[in-house]
């Protein structure tokens, strides 16, 4: 890695101030942590003149969880969300993800904002400026061609992997916004849009590896939440080189309701495999009759249709898929016995 580049860094004490400094500085990036953008800066993946620190905003530092619902500001930090005993409590999928995120310190530093909004990674594009030369630049930055997927037609392939997104996911959570047009509030679902589509241009609602945010120009993630369901139950898991401090190989979060020896409600979301984190789609068929081994195929069928099998790790794309799978039936069994 090289040394950091020069850049100015603003310290906005409220919204409004941090607002008007992404107004006045279109190419800023803001900073919580920093765990993932610092080393990008330094591997010369970005280069912003301009970072607008965030967490001395008052508004996106707290927490508010209880049995009606939960909201998260976008400065929490992951450990300060995973520890917190009222998350544990009644949203353990979120606080087992934000606890499964890289290593202690990195949970110390980073925050739900950045890993809500945590760049797509892949082999060819998370490397240093002189490697990524070498071997041709990528489609990502400033190359013409994917290289996991040379024949893509000028789309991008690289995966997201953030933690937190699948487990707010199956709870069917909201993100506030706010940036130069005002404030809004959309499903969290709406704002990830790596479909990576052949031969579709890129819009608010489809885009790629590369560009993955429905986020408009200046706009910021300010807190994200949802109600309670009662009688769901949830966790998270996933598989990753390095116990510790990797990245996943992939992440599943699982939400389900059981009445008597039926599954009534199942919720089920990934990430670590495609373009965005996926909400698999058709769960819902499986719902309404016992746990069996025609459920467990069911739902291997949607997660062969839905997650993406590209080379984006250094595994193979179909073990990956393979996991996801493992995982899913794991949580389910588990959940549904609870």
């Amino acid at each position: 890695m090289d040394a950091l580049p020069d850049f100015s860094l603003l310290r906005p004490t409220s919204l409004d101030e941090a607002l008007k400094a992404r107004a006045a500085n279109p190419d800023s990036k803001p900073l919580g942590g920093g765990t993932d953008l610092t080393v990008n800066i330094r591997r010369g993946i970005v280069a912003p003149a301009v970072l607008i620190e965030m967490n001395q905003v008052a508004e996106l530092r707290a927490i508010k969880a209880d049995a009606d619902g939960i909201e998260v500001g976008a400065s929490v930090t992951l450990a300060e969300l995973s520890e917190h005993p009222d998350v544990q409590k009644h949203y353990p999928v979120v606080a087992q993800a934000a606890h499964e995120i890289a290593g202690p310190t990195h949970r110390i530093m980073g925050t739900v904002g950045g890993n809500l909004c945590l760049d797509t990674r892949c082999i060819y594009y998370n490397q240093s400026e002189w490697w990524r030369d070498a071997n041709d630049h990528c489609l990502k930055t400033t190359g013409t061609m994917c290289h996991v997927a040379p024949k893509s037609r000028g789309v991008c392939f690289a995966t997201f992997s953030g933690d937190l997104a699948p487990a707010f996911l199956t709870l069917g959570a909201e993100v506030d916004l706010a940036g130069p047009d005002g404030r809004r509030t959309v499903p969290l679902n709406d704002i990830y849009i790596g479909f990576a589509r052949q031969d579709v241009p890129v819009t608010e609602t489809q885009g790629d590896g590369k560009f993955f945010l429905a986020l408009r120009p200046g706009e910021i993630v300010t807190a994200v939440r949802t109600r309670n369901t009662p009688g769901l139950r949830s966790a998270y898991d996933k598989i990753r080189i390095r116990r510790s401090i990797e990245y996943p190989v992939a992440g599943v979060a699982v939400a389900l309701k059981r009445e008597g020896d039926a599954l009534a409600d199942l919720r089920v979301a990934f990430t670590g495999t495609n373009p965005r984190p996926v909400l698999l789609t058709g769960t819902a068929e499986l719902c309404g009759r016992p746990l069996d081994e025609a459920s467990y195929k069911g739902l291997d069928d949607l997660v062969r249709d839905q997650v993406m099998a590209m080379k984006t790790t250094f595994t193979p794309g179909h073990y990956r898929r393979r996991v996801a799978s493992v995982l899913a039936r794991r949580l389910v069994a588990r959940l549904f016995d609870q």
